[in-house]
């Protein structure tokens, strides 16, 4: 009953608030069901247990995010935006530098004192995007010329990609695409949307050449290979064992805890751990994980045609596109679409900074829903009160 009065007491979106609810749910039971192959492959020194109670205090620790952030004003994050950009520059420089190298890739800062790995494109991800929504929403005066559009809007967008693109070239790309979007939202001229796309191709060209040179620092042979595998052969390993778990789950599924590939798959709690929900769960329970990405998009765009303000608009539909394009790319991996990217699924996949950071914009997007309800509230009363008003006389 406790349970039901509190959801009832959050404002907001309440779809999201369930989107959110179900989606820590599937985390829970599909992390600690691939958990025990990760003990059997690499002789783990803890249990099953261990996993499950981990995901659970990340699960934990997610909301609680969740929470904190949509308490806040939207508008503060606005005034936040320049600070986080400050920030998230000097980190990339730093992991493109001297990150701490994980699975090939130096995408990691590692936390002495706590003995965890930070991984800084998560948060650059978060606060590119606040940035992007705060200079399209106060350039709208003059956001179809080039000084409107270059320095506020295209070059931090291109600046960043470039610093997130030699170990993480998928993280990069998606995050040009969702800003290229939201720019497009955001009104800018269509002629500097596409010196976007120019000035993008020229970095990831560049970033080519020069990997060429400096494979230590660019993941060039790493990415060929992908592509390579994906054009030309039945796909890598991972690929091949992931289309075979889709199969094998059929309508209904295996059952939970009852996946066979998951001793197969590697990375079966990050990478394709949609592959093992299908394999579980069924047709049915991949399309229930994708209706709820697509869910979320849906009430993202309600939220863009009823906010009074241009920076709740563009912070919640730039926060929702990268969410959402994140899991399909995850998707669209298990089914061999494109090329692997290693990217996780978003509340979904086993804890870490990026369930953290998509935790944090779920509270973001929430605070933008709370103060939308909030402003139509006041208008209906309004509109009520004139009603009541022009009655009386």
């Amino acid at each position: 009953m406790n349970l039901v009065t509190s959801y009832h007491n959050l404002k907001g979106d309440r779809s999201v608030w369930m989107i959110v609810a179900l989606l820590s749910l599937f985390s829970l039971l599909i992390v600690y069901s691939t958990s025990g192959s990760q003990v059997y492959k690499y002789n783990a020194t803890h249990g099953t247990e261990y996993y499950l109670i981990r995901q659970l205090v990340f699960i934990g620790a997610g909301l609680l995010l969740t929470y904190l952030a949509y308490r806040l004003h939207y508008m503060v994050y606005a005034k936040m935006a320049p600070i986080l950009m400050v920030i998230a520059m000097p980190l990339l420089v730093y992991t493109a530098l001297f990150g701490a190298e994980i699975n090939d890739a130096s995408r990691w800062i590692k936390i002495p004192i706590l003995d965890l790995s930070f991984q800084t494109s998560d948060f650059a991800k978060i606060a590119l995007i606040l940035f992007v929504a705060r200079s399209l929403a106060m350039k709208q005066d003059y956001i179809k010329d080039f000084r409107g559009a270059f320095l506020p809007v295209i070059a931090p967008v291109v600046l960043f990609c470039m610093l997130i693109a030699p170990s993480n070239l998928s993280t990069a790309a998606l995050l040009f695409v969702t800003c290229f979007l939201m720019m497009f939202i955001g009104r800018i001229s269509l002629k500097y949307v596409f010196l976007l796309l120019l000035l993008g191709g020229l970095v990831f060209a560049g970033l080519f050449v020069i990997g060429q040179y400096f494979p230590e620092h660019f993941r060039v042979e790493t990415w060929m290979n992908r592509i390579h595998d994906f054009l030309y052969s039945d796909g890598q390993f991972q690929v091949q064992q992931s289309k075979i778990a889709i199969a094998e789950g059929g309508m209904l599924g295996l059952g939970p805890g009852n996946s066979i590939q998951r001793n197969l798959l590697p990375y079966a709690y990050a990478d394709f751990i949609y592959a093992i929900i299908c394999e579980e769960y069924g047709f049915i329970g991949g399309a229930v994980i994708l209706f709820m990405y697509l869910w979320l998009l849906v009430r993202a765009v309600g939220l863009v045609t009823r906010c009074p303000k241009t920076f709740g608009a563009m912070l919640a539909i730039g926060l929702t596109l990268n969410i959402v394009i994140t899991a399909f790319a995850n998707i669209a991996v298990s089914v061999q679409l494109v090329p692997a990217t290693g990217l996780t699924l978003p509340m979904i996949s086993m804890g870490g900074t990026s369930f953290l950071f998509t935790c944090l914009s779920f509270g973001i997007i929430l605070s933008v829903s709370r103060y939308v309800e909030q402003a139509y509230e006041e208008k209906k009363q309004l509109e009520k009160l004139e009603a009541d008003g022009t009655g009386d006389n």
